[in-house]
């Protein structure tokens, strides 16, 4: 397997507590279907995406049972208790064709209006290296606030960068990374906190700021907004 094509992995096994209801928020309606749907066809679009591997909670009654998008293979797994147990259960499930040294992406299913470019930059840009991830960097002022919830200093920005998806490192470096953060003790946010945690430096690349992570009920409004605009 070569960067030619790479498999992506996408959590899907959270509950979305923060948007509130009984059913998971990668499954509420955003712009008339399921909010997964759009990220899922935002990623079997990309021409450099070779398939999928989307992982499930357990007991999902939700999923629609997908198998191919865009003439690309769609598959599940059973995910964990934390993020980072999910995305080590899909890595650990990429099919045997996906070598140790060879990448994979990570990306958030609540994050439907990523930018294709911006996938396409990511694959050119960390695949020449060990690896890395969209982000943005830190543009608004930053403050500290204390137990009572009042700005008691401000934080510098210079070199702060918010962190999106996809994330994308080799998979044998990623799945050693993942144990290893699990076996001390260490819930790690995303997958470039486990690589810096093994001693990496993932690259940084800069993405369009409308990557959002869909997390409360504002943000569906917002996102539906989005996508319309956003394909490329």
């Amino acid at each position: 397997m070569s960067l030619t094509t790479v498999w992506c992995v996408v959590p899907a096994a959270g509950r979305g507590t923060r948007v509130g209801g009984d059913c998971p928020k990668q499954y509420l309606p955003l712009a008339g279907r399921p909010l997964i749907e759009h990220t899922l066809e935002r990623l079997a679009a990309h021409p450099r995406i070779g398939g999928l591997l989307v992982v499930l909670g357990a007991g999902d009654t939700h999923w629609p049972g997908v198998d191919t998008l865009n003439g690309k293979p769609v598959s599940t797994v059973i995910g964990g208790a934390e993020r980072s147990d999910s995305v080590l259960a899909g890595v650990d499930a990429l099919p045997v064709t996906v070598g140790a040294d060879d990448f994979v992406l990570v990306h958030d299913a609540a994050r439907p209006c990523v930018r294709l470019a911006d996938i396409g930059k990511l694959i050119d840009l960390a695949g020449a290296l060990d690896g890395g991830l969209l982000g943005a960097p830190l543009r608004d002022t930053l403050k500290y606030a204390d137990v009572t919830g009042r700005s008691e200093r401000t934080e510098p920005r210079d070199r702060r960068w918010r962190a999106f998806t996809p994330q994308m490192f080799r998979r044998g470096q990623l799945s050693a990374a993942l144990r290893e953060a699990a076996r001390r003790g260490v819930n790690v946010s995303d997958e470039a906190m486990a690589m810096e945690l093994a001693g990496f430096r993932p690259l940084l690349v800069e993405g369009a700021e409308d990557n959002i992570k869909v997390t409360t009920t504002a943000d569906f409004a917002l996102a539906e907004f989005l996508l319309a605009r956003t394909a490329t």
